[in-house]
């Protein structure tokens, strides 16, 4: 995984530093609902990946980091509104894409940051994101869910639960981190395997995004953690 991040990051470093502009193009710009942090994304990301898989001669993960999702600005904000949530403390970004939930903890006054993302895609993005930020985090790519440790005081999920393999080996392990003493926060857009009878609203928010292939520009969200 070390080698595959690493040679992710050669190539999302040579992307930002290509000249040119277009819808296959990363730029780094403001987050719609955290103008505080600056991500980043592609123009349009299906475009991006096409243009980037026909270069490789190979399929590669889609690019989630390359979008702002929903679930993530919603908690980015909430962490950014309520600094005392993270201030002092470990924190753990689960499934975290570009690093945004990851990047606002750290400014938010976090002790710790990990960031952690099977996509070595996504590790080096978060390490380019927390560079533009000027924040410490640190980013991983192993598959936490898996294990049964807390090694965070507060655990943070955005858009974790887009399909059934996902949620059901997700939930456990926020019911395991909580109950071992962690504070755990879930962002989350309405998705279908959301688990609505497990979770606890504690604030909603519309949220502007720039995902691909959304019918709104904005969207409602909750932010929740488990019951």
């Amino acid at each position: 995984m070390r080698d595959a991040a690493a040679h992710a990051l050669t190539e999302l470093e040579r992307e930002i530093d290509a000249p040119g502009s277009g819808l296959d193009r990363l730029r780094l710009m403001p987050t719609p609902f955290v103008p505080e942090v600056r991500l980043h994304l592609a123009e349009d990301a299906i475009v991006w990946w096409a243009r980037m898989e026909a270069a490789a001669g190979h399929a590669l993960p889609a690019p989630y980091w390359a979008s702002a999702w929903a679930g993530g600005q919603a908690l980015a904000r909430h962490l950014l509104d309520h600094p005392e949530l993270a201030l002092g403390r470990r924190v753990l970004d689960l499934a975290a894409g570009s690093g945004l939930v990851a990047i606002a903890a750290a400014l938010a006054g976090a002790a710790e940051v990990t960031a952690n993302d099977i996509d070595p895609y996504a590790v080096a993005a978060v390490t380019l994101n927390a560079r533009a930020n000027q924040v410490a985090v640190d980013a991983t790519g192993n598959d936490l869910l898996d294990s049964t440790e807390a090694t965070a005081d507060l655990v943070l999920a955005g858009d974790v639960f887009y399909d059934r393999e996902m949620a059901d080996r997700m939930l456990p392990y926020l019911q395991r981190v909580a109950a071992a003493g962690a504070d755990v926060l879930v962002g989350d857009p309405g998705r279908g395997h959301l688990p609505t009878d497990r979770l606890a609203v504690l604030a909603d928010y519309p949220v502007p995004t720039t995902e691909p292939s959304v019918d709104s520009s904005l969207r409602h969200v909750q932010v929740l953690r488990p019951a």
